[in-house]
């Protein structure tokens, strides 16, 4: 039977956060009463994520492709659900609380992003380079694009998965962000920033966030879309591929 709701967890070696973020997802669940599955999609862990996964009841789908963005476009793709529920599998977003984003789906956006500056961010959640970075991107973005969205990269959000599959998403590192906000609003699929907490992540290591390095991977995304616009339309129901992008 086909689940309303998908939640995908993106996860490289997260043994330490994983089960913190299934089981709120299920309390959620449970306590709205959503017809919902969790699925992880699996970048191939090393330790014990997968069999953590299992034991907590949730789905799990292997992405050979390492990268953030290749970890959500399997996701995607795997999903049961009509709509997605994205979030990373730290423990730093509260799915709990996502009465908004599912109100965004219900009035019909496509996409609904959350926006940690408007919602809170917690002590120590985020680093100084790492807001002033977002802050910078995002209105880069916005004065190109004209885009509603003023945090790019929360990871926090909830998309109809037929209408994010049509614009065939391809960047498979953390640029997946921004190349979902910009797509989408070249294809005009309406949008929705809603205000959630960013709490500082569970994990002991370092996070595979690299904001130098993945910033300017996010500013080439940008500025190469933005001389391309033209490729990246959806056009009488069918898209172009990362190669026919290319020529």
């Amino acid at each position: 039977m086909r689940k309303k709701y998908t939640f995908i967890l993106p996860c490289l070696n997260e043994e330490k956060t994983l089960e913190y973020c299934i089981k709120e997802i299920q309390r959620c669940i449970e306590d709205k009463q959503l017809n919902a599955e969790i699925l992880v999609s699996d970048n191939n862990s090393t330790d014990n994520s997968v069999e953590i996964a299992k034991r907590n009841g949730a789905r799990v789908v292997i992405c050979q492709e390492r990268g953030y963005g290749a970890a959500l476009i399997n996701g995607t793709r795997n999903a049961n659900g009509k709509y997605c529920i994205m979030g990373d599998s730290d423990g730093s977003y509260d799915f709990y609380n996502i009465d908004k984003f599912i109100e965004g789906l219900e009035l019909g956006y496509d996409l609904v992003v959350g926006n940690r500056f408007k919602g809170g961010i917690k002590k120590d959640a985020m680093s100084i380079s790492h807001k002033i970075g977002v802050r910078f991107l995002s209105g880069f973005s916005n004065l190109i694009f004209h885009t509603p969205i003023k945090d790019y990269h929360c990871g926090l959000r909830a998309y109809k998965k037929e209408s994010i599959e049509k614009i065939n998403l391809t960047q498979k590192g953390m640029e997946y962000a921004s190349e979902m906000i910009i797509l989408s609003k070249i294809n005009n699929l309406k949008m929705l920033e809603v205000p959630t907490i960013l709490r500082k992540d569970l994990r002991e290591e370092k996070s595979h966030l690299r904001t130098i390095r993945d910033g300017i991977r996010h500013l080439n995304l940008i500025c190469t879309i933005a001389f391309n616009k033209d490729k990246y339309r959806v056009e009488d129901g069918k898209y172009r591929t990362s190669e026919e992008r290319e020529n």
